[in-house]
């Protein structure tokens, strides 16, 4: 209907469930309503043949630049958040999603992706719900109440979601205190729901999936089909009816019927959208004008319970903690409410956030990373490594010189390195093209000489000194304790220095040895002409060019003199 030919991808319930609420939709819509532009129930069967179902946590690569991950949202069966990723830049869309595991579902879940942009929901955006428990407890109450005094209780529900949570609650809570009060819910819809429940059970939460084997928890023993006939029979009784807003279906046909009478009672337990004939049952209006020739006399006991599988502004803000979004978008609430919670998530989590209105667009910042090919002779130079020999360990263990020092060298030799830092050149250059405001432009790391050559650019050369003071005293005993005879401490100092170098770096590169220094390619360790101010002191002096080579030849030095 709207023309799109691509893909459309859904989770495995959701396809199950889909063509279903369609096709339910159709038929109010146009066989209740009289609509006329409306999809046919053949758009509907055509619109599912391109339907590709996603497992939770799989990554579809639809492209070469677009993928996509569906996540666990709670909320109803077959719920996914989806994180979008077109090339370097990402955004997570919640649509609706439940943060609180109920009776029948999990709570929502998602990797720390970091996406450039998050779309949440904020029904519930300035609203911090009581215990899950408490509410259930208060439900229950009320219902039990109003049947044992000859009442009729009504409750709107959506087919799909609130309805199975709150049948599974009466249900236990029936079975459990042996009433005969007859419950029943609206036929159609929901029973087609229930059986896509016991269908899809690994979507459900622990406790439902524990118990499958001994009883599926949606068989249910209390709860019975509706006819349309018992809306003439005596009371007490307890109807679960859909839709959740008595606006229009059971729900409404019942709602006229029972609301004149005082001793029946309405829960509503979800949200309901301004206009509707719940949102003006909950402003406490006595008379509703559902039509020009319809009014209805609300005499009724009204309660507003919020079994909402919507996430609170608790669970808003723990969503966004999550997974760390540079930018949130806020969407599906009202106005005011959406504002406020703007504020407190710029405040909290230090990022922007926007509330545009239906049909705004949204313009924000993104960080791109840029690929850059890297020059092969650059990456050999770092990535050079020394074959460690297995009995390395064992030697140093067991040898009777061995010291703390020579103890930690040898563990540094053989741990892995998570990172590897990489010193180079980045140079841009602009390839040839025929539109001479459009060259592309070629990205490339290299060897600092390499870019200096390229460029015709003078070279200077960087030189770094520092001055390692030791303690001759501790190096004496140390020797003294070794057998051996020291004649000038600083020497002494070197030698040490030089038979570390030569375990750590030695398979890497090559470390030469004069009389007063040791030189590992630019990298000079060496015995002072003079004392000078410092006394007892080696001097290390490097190139820019072996920065990474300098900071690991005084780490060997440091551990060498300070220990």
């Amino acid at each position: 209907m709207c023309g799109y030919d691509g893909p459309i991808y859904m989770t495995h319930p959701t396809k199950a469930i889909c063509p279903i609420l369609l096709e339910d939709y159709r038929k109010i819509s146009v066989e209740r309503k009289g609509e006329t532009n409306f999809f046919t129930s053949q758009m509907i069967k055509d619109c599912m043949k391109k339907v590709v179902a996603v497992n939770l946590h799989q990554t579809i690569h639809v492209d070469d630049d677009l993928e996509i991950k569906a996540y666990y949202a709670g909320h109803v069966l077959g719920a996914a958040m989806f994180y979008v990723r077109v090339g370097q830049e990402s955004v997570v869309y919640t649509g609706d999603y439940n943060m609180t595991p109920d009776r029948h579902l999990g709570s929502a879940w998602i990797d720390k992706v970091r996406p450039d942009v998050l779309i949440t929901e904020t029904t519930y955006a300035t609203t911090i719900r009581d215990s899950k428990r408490s509410r259930e407890r208060d439900f229950l109450k009320k219902v039990h109440d109003c049947v044992q005094n000859g009442g009729n209780v009504i409750i709107p529900v959506f087919a799909l979601g609130r309805a199975q949570e709150l049948c599974i609650l009466i249900e236990t809570y029936w079975e459990r205190m042996d009433l005969k009060v007859p419950i029943y819910f609206s036929a159609g819809l929901t029973e087609k729901a229930n059986h896509y429940y016991k269908l899809f059970i690994n979507w459900t939460n622990e406790k439902i999936k524990s118990t499958f084997v001994q009883r599926n928890m949606f068989d249910f023993k209390h709860i019975k089909a509706w006819d349309r006939n018992y809306l003439e029979m005596p009371g007490p009784m307890v109807l679960f009816a859909t839709p959740g807003m008595l606006h229009i279906g059971t729900s409404l046909e019942v709602f006229k019927k029972w609301a004149p009478d005082p001793k029946n009672m309405v829960i509503l337990p979800g949200f309901c959208v301004a206009g509707t004939v719940g949102a003006k049952v909950l402003e406490g209006q006595k008379k509703i004008d559902v039509d020009k020739f319809t009014t209805i006399d609300v005499n009724l006991q009204v309660r507003n319970l919020s079994f909402s599988a919507h996430a609170d502004a608790k669970g808003i803000m723990q969503l966004i903690r999550q997974c760390e979004p540079r930018n949130v978008v806020l969407v599906h609430g009202e106005k005011g409410k959406m504002g406020f919670l703007k504020s407190k998530i710029m405040k909290e989590f230090g990022v922007p956030c926007f509330d545009p209105a239906n049909g705004q667009t949204v313009s924000m910042d993104t960080s791109r990373a840029i690929t850059a090919d890297m020059s092969v002779a650059l990456l050999k130079k770092h990535l050079a490594g020394r074959p460690i020999e297995l009995n390395f360990l064992k030697e140093i263990e067991d040898a009777v010189s061995s010291t703390p020092v020579e103890r930690q060298i040898a563990v540094e030799q053989i741990r892995p390195r998570t990172a590897v830092p990489i010193q180079g050149v980045m140079v841009m250059t602009e390839e040839a093209n025929d539109d001479d405001d459009h060259r592309p432009r070629k990205v490339r790391i290299v060897d600092p000489d390499s870019a200096v050559q390229d460029s015709r650019l003078p070279s200077h050369d960087l030189q770094f000194d520092l001055t390692r003071p030791f303690n001759a005293t501790l190096l004496q005993i140390r020797a003294a304790e070794a057998g051996v005879d020291v004649v000038d401490v600083k020497k002494y100092a070197l030698n040490l220095v030089y038979t570390a170098l030569v375990r750590v770096v030695g398979g890497e590169v090559n470390v030469e040895r004069a009389e007063s220094k040791l030189k590992v390619r630019s990298v000079l360790v060496y015995v002072p002409d003079e004392d000078g101010a410092g006394g007892n002191a080696l001097k290390v002096r490097w190139s820019y060019r072996d920065e990474d080579l300098a900071n690991r030849v005084l780490a060997v030095v440091n551990l060498t003199l300070l220990s």
